[in-house]
């Protein structure tokens, strides 16, 4: 599959429907984003959104993050998906590596991730890209 990986910078009907299509198959506990929602998240100064394009659509998506904070400028990647009928076609592989060239051009010290142990394929991905499991807990309080 030809894939093309773009920054979004703009909000359109494709870009809405997209992520409508797409976000349900990372989280079946995920809101729907409304527009208004979505610029926000384009429009966020420590968000770079990265969309896939395929032939005919938008087959995935990435959010990096970037925050300086004492010790350096640090990165997450964040909700990555790949819609169910791209993948295994390289389109995950594209955006983590375009992610990590902009976290390197940024000066970033480190990209950190995290994948739910059951996402296999994911999980392999990470690995085979150079990602190396940390000894750490991962802590969530809940603010709802």
């Amino acid at each position: 599959m030809s894939i093309r990986i773009e920054v979004l910078d703009q909000v359109t009907d494709e870009v809405t429907d997209a992520f409508r299509r797409l976000l349900p198959q990372l989280s079946r506990s995920a809101q729907p984003l409304t527009e208004d929602a979505l610029r926000q998240l384009v429009s966020c100064e420590t968000n770079t959104v990265l969309v896939a394009r395929g032939p005919s659509a938008i087959v995935g998506t990435l959010t990096l993050v970037m925050f300086p904070v004492p010790t350096g400028l640090r990165a997450r990647i964040e909700d990555v998906v790949v819609d169910e009928s791209a993948r295994g076609q390289g389109v995950g592989a594209a955006l983590t590596e375009e992610a990590l060239r902009l976290a390197r051009q940024a000066n970033a010290r480190t990209v950190d991730l995290t994948s739910r142990p059951d996402r296999t394929a994911a999980n392999h991905l990470y690995q085979r890209l150079g990602f190396q499991a940390r000894n750490s807990q991962v802590y969530r309080f809940t603010l709802e």
